[in-house]
């Protein structure tokens, strides 16, 4: 009897020195204050911005150029602004500009009812003809003369100027490096005054514009020039593209 109690004891120490001993009666570690636990770093970061612009010559230009004509019979009024819109087309050609280079852009036709002012009874309709060509004009020492040129050869309505530059690549790239640049120094000048030091690049975003100028001279419905003599003056000015980026640096 003496031997199963004591054996019956060894199990029971046993079975306690075991329970003492299992994960599930340790405490688990817990997050937060006073826990003793180290967590994890905060991040710590600097976002800048920065703008780069930089000014361009224009060396091309979009120009709008239509013949708009009026009749009281329709065909009229087609057959006339066909024979101006070719007479405008054929100048474009003769002054070096290639067929790709001219485009055609609109071509409409519409009428008004038309009302005699004694009776106030409608009398017939007025028709209306617009063709508009879409030309690209390569040589800009020469713009003032192809204006006086389409006009002479029968075009009445030019509706805008647009100048550009047609290769923007390396003045797009400048313009980046310039963003960087400003939002580094940036940068570099914030984290002076907070007494820490910058670090690695975490983060780059940025947008570009390229803003064009325009020069605009609407002739309106069946307007003319002064005279086929007469240089219109052009001033293509300058254009600019710019770049902002915004950058985000790590805190040593």
């Amino acid at each position: 009897m003496r031997t199963k109690l004591f054996l019956l004891a060894s199990l029971l120490t046993l079975t306690l020195t075991l329970t003492a001993c299992s994960p599930q009666s340790a405490s688990a570690p817990t997050t937060g204050p006073g826990t003793g636990q180290q967590t994890a770093p905060v991040e710590r970061n600097i976002s800048v911005s920065g703008n780069g612009i930089v000014y361009l010559t224009p060396d091309i230009a979009y120009i709008y150029v239509g013949v708009h004509t009026e009749n009281k019979e329709i065909a009229e009024a087609v057959d006339l602004n066909n024979t101006q819109a070719q007479a405008v087309v054929e100048a474009l050609k003769a002054m070096g500009i290639a067929a790709k280079d001219i485009q055609t852009s609109n071509f409409s036709v519409w009428s008004s009812q038309q009302y005699d002012p004694a009776t106030s009874q409608p009398i017939g309709y007025i028709y209306y003809v617009d063709n508009t060509v879409y030309i690209t004009f390569r040589d800009l020492t020469k713009l003032g003369r192809l204006l006086d040129t389409v006009v002479s050869a029968g075009a009445n309505n030019i509706n805008s100027i647009q100048f550009d530059v047609a290769d923007k690549t390396a003045a797009m790239a400048e313009a980046r490096q310039q963003a960087m640049d400003k939002a580094e120094s940036l940068a570099q000048e914030l984290a002076g005054i907070a007494s820490v030091q910058l670090g690695a690049v975490q983060n780059i975003s940025y947008t570009d514009t390229t803003p064009s100028y325009y020069y605009g001279m609407g002739m309106g419905g069946g307007g003319g020039a002064e005279g086929p003599n007469v240089t219109v003056p052009i001033q293509p000015g300058q254009i600019q593209v710019s770049v902002s980026v915004s950058v985000t640096y790590g805190i040593k």
